[in-house]
């Protein structure tokens, strides 16, 4: 596997994460659910699901050239 492959692999990862996590927020505000337990727990999976794509992208690791995304 190519080292854009790898990346891209790893990217869609996180992304999904992401998407899950802020999805259940968004659940959760459709259902007027905005305070509590099951609310601060779900801020919390989305934070550590941004905070985690966030760290990938700013990784000293990440190498790649950005025009090979392109």
């Amino acid at each position: 596997m190519s080292h854009i492959d790898d990346f891209r692999f790893d990217s869609q990862k996180l992304l999904v994460e992401l998407d899950a996590t802020t999805t259940k927020m968004m659940v959760l505000v459709a259902s007027k659910k905005v305070t509590g337990p099951e609310w601060e727990d779900a801020v919390k999976d989305q934070k550590a699901a941004f905070d985690d794509w966030i760290s990938f992208l700013n990784s000293p690791e990440l190498s790649i050239d950005r025009s090979d995304l392109i």
